[in-house]
C-alpha cells in the first residue's frame, strides 16, 4: 500500500510539473504574485535616475567590459544621471574617513593602541574615542536608540543652532538613513489615501513623486518659474491649492526644495519666508528638503534654511516643519553612508510619538551614517592638527564643483536651442532643449516622450547618461534633460563638446 501510495504521489507531482508551465502562460498561478495581482501602487511608481536610460547604459557598460566589447565610439560609460560623487572620482575626505575607521576599530587596536598616534592624528583619536563613548561601550555593531544616538543628536542641536542661531531639542531630531528614509516616514505619516495630496515643486525630485504613488496619495504641482531663474511664486502656490480643493483634494503638505534639485536655484530669504507663512495660512506641513545647502556657488547668495525663515517670519512653531539633511551631497558626497537627520518643529506631541513608533519599527539607522552625520556637523575645531588639511579639502572640492558649474551652465547656452538657467546650487543643471517635430512624432509613434528619446540617443552616440527631464516634471510642451556637473574637470570639458555634437547631429537627423 505504501508503494502504491508512493507511485500515485510521484505521479501526481510528474503532472504538476508539466501542467504548471501551461497555467503559467495563461495567468493561473495558485499561491504566487504576479504584475497584475501585486501592489498596484508599488508597479505604478517610478523613479526617473534610475530609470530607462540608466538601466541601458548599465548594459552598455557590461558589454564594454566584456572580453569581446562592441565597436562603440566611446570606451566607457559617463554617468552624470544621478548626485553620487564618490562614484565619478570625488575624493572622500580624509579626516571623516580616519575617524570612521578608528570607530569602528577594537579599542585595543584602535583608539587605545599605544601606538596609534603614529598612524592617525590626535584629533582623530580623541573624536573617536567621543563617539564610541556615545554607544556606551556597545560600539557601531549595535542598534542605537530608534532616534540615533543622543550624542549625535545633540551635536545637531548645536550644529542648528550655529547655523540659524535658532535652538533645537535633541528629542526633535531622528537621524535616519540619509534623507530620504525621512522623507518616506514624514509622507507616510501625513498620506492617508488617494483623497490626500502633497504639492510639490515642478520640476521635482522624483522621490517625491515615486513615494506618494507607493502610498497611493495625489502629487499637487505647483511650477517653478523658469524665466525668473526657477524662483517659486506666492500666485502660483495659491493657483495650485485653489485647484487642487476644486478637484475634491485634501493638500495636506508642501515641499520645498532648497536648493534646487533639478533646478539649481538658491531662493531669498524673503521667499522661503513666503512659503513658511503660506503652509501656516493653509495649515499645511512643511517638507523642508535642504540638503544642498553647503552646495551654493552664486557670489551674492546664502543659504537660508526654513526654521530660520520661520523664526525670522515669526511663525516657528505655528505650523508642521520637517527640515531634512543628508551627508550624501554638500562637499562630502558620502552617498553610500546612507548618514542624515530629521527635525521636527510644532508637531503635536502624540504625532511625533507616532512618527518615533514608525521610525521603530525600523529599530535604528544605521551606525556608519549616524558617525558620518557627527563628523559633518561637528569637524575639527580651528587649532586642531587636522583643521587646515580638513579645510583645505573641503575648499579645493567646493571650488572645482563651482568651476565645473560654470562650465556646464556656459557650455550648454552657446549649443544653438539650448537654454540652461544657472546653476546657483546644488549639483545639476537643468537645460530646455528645442526639439524637431519629427522627433517629437517618432517618440509618440515609439510610445515614449522626446526627452527619454533624445537621453538614449545621446547615450548611444556619446556614451554621456543623463536623466530625461520629463521624470522630474516641466511645463507641457517643454523638454530636455538634468546632468549633473560631478565627474572630473577635464571629463566635464569633454562631455559639453559632445552635448554639442550630439546635438547638431541629431538636428540634422530629424529636421
Amino acid at each position: 500500500q505504501a508503494n502504491l501510495i508512493l507511485f500515485y504521489i510521484d505521479r501526481g507531482q510528474m503532472i504538476f510539473a508539466r501542467v504548471l508551465p501551461l497555467l503559467a502562460l495563461v495567468g493561473v498561478v495558485y499561491g504566487g504574485i504576479t504584475l497584475e495581482n501585486m501592489n498596484q501602487n508599488m508597479r505604478n511608481m517610478e523613479y526617473a535616475v534610475r530609470g530607462k536610460v540608466v538601466i541601458a547604459a548599465d548594459a552598455l557598460s557590461t558589454e564594454l567590459k566584456s572580453e569581446n566589447p562592441p565597436d562603440l565610439p566611446f570606451s566607457k560609460i559617463i554617468y552624470t544621471n544621478i548626485g553620487n560623487p564618490h562614484s565619478v572620482g570625488q575624493k572622500p575626505l580624509t579626516w571623516p574617513r580616519q575617524v570612521m575607521a578608528l570607530v569602528d576599530l577594537p579599542k585595543e587596536v584602535g583608539v587605545d593602541n599605544p601606538k596609534i598616534t603614529e598612524v592617525f592624528p590626535p584629533d582623530a583619536v580623541e573624536r573617536a574615542r567621543e563617539l564610541q563613548a556615545y554607544t556606551n561601550g556597545c560600539g557601531t555593531g549595535a542598534y542605537s536608540h530608534s532616534q540615533g544616538l543622543l550624542g549625535i543628536r545633540e551635536e545637531v542641536c548645536e550644529f542648528i543652532k550655529n547655523r540659524d542661531g535658532v535652538d533645537s531639542k535633541p528629542e526633535d531630531i531622528f537621524l535616519t538613513n540619509g534623507a530620504s528614509a525621512g522623507i518616506g516616514n514624514i509622507l507616510t505619516s501625513v498620506v492617508r489615501g488617494p483623497e490626500d495630496a502633497v504639492m510639490i515643486p515642478i520640476p521635482q525630485y522624483p522621490i517625491y513623486s515615486a513615494t506618494l504613488s507607493l502610498l497611493g496619495g495625489t502629487q499637487i504641482g505647483y511650477y517653478l518659474d523658469e524665466s525668473a531663474g526657477w524662483s517659486s511664486q506666492m500666485s502660483e502656490l495659491e493657483r495650485s491649492l485653489k485647484a487642487a480643493k476644486k478637484s475634491g483634494k485634501n493638500v495636506r503638505a508642501l515641499v520645498l526644495i532648497n536648493p534646487g534639485n533639478p533646478t539649481g536655484q538658491v531662493l531669498s530669504p524673503e521667499a522661503v519666508q513666503d512659503v513658511c507663512k503660506f503652509c501656516k495660512k493653509h495649515g499645511l506641513v512643511l517638507l523642508a528638503d535642504e540638503v544642498y545647502q553647503e552646495n551654493v556657488y552664486h557670489p551674492t547668495k546664502k543659504f537660508t534654511s526654513a526654521k530660520k525663515a520661520a523664526f525670522d517670519a515669526g511663525v516657528l512653531g505655528e505650523f508642521e516643519l520637517v527640515s531634512f539633511h543628508s551627508t550624501s551631497k554638500g562637499i562630502w558626497g558620502e552617498c553610500g553612508r546612507r548618514g542624515g537627520y530629521m527635525e521636527l518643529q510644532g508637531f503635536d506631541a502624540d504625532v511625533a510619538a507616532q512618527i518615533y513608533k514608525l521610525a521603530s519599527s525600523g529599530l535604528c539607522s544605521g551606525l556608519p551614517g549616524q558617525v558620518m552625520t557627527s563628523l559633518m556637523v561637528k569637524g575639527p575645531k580651528e587649532g586642531d592638527f587636522s583643521y587646515e588639511s580638513f579645510e583645505k579639502e573641503k575648499k579645493d572640492i567646493f571650488e572645482s564643483l563651482k568651476r565645473r558649474a560654470n562650465l556646464v551652465v556656459s557650455g550648454l547656452n552657446e549649443i544653438p536651442g539650448f537654454e540652461c538657467q544657472e546653476a546657483e546650487g546644488s549639483m545639476y543643471c537643468f537645460p530646455k532643449v528645442d526639439m524637431p517635430p519629427k522627433a517629437i512624432k517618432e517618440a509618440e509613434e515609439q510610445g515614449t516622450n522626446v526627452d527619454t528619446l533624445y537621453a538614449l540617443s545621446l547615450l548611444k552616440a556619446t556614451g554621456i547618461c543623463v536623466v530625461p527631464a520629463a521624470g522630474f516634471g516641466q511645463r507641457e510642451g517643454r523638454a530636455g534633460f538634468r546632468t549633473t556637473f560631478l565627474p572630473g574637470e577635464e571629463e566635464m570639458k569633454v562631455a559639453v563638446e559632445k552635448f554639442r555634437e550630439h546635438h547638431e547631429a541629431f538636428l540634422a537627423k530629424y529636421q
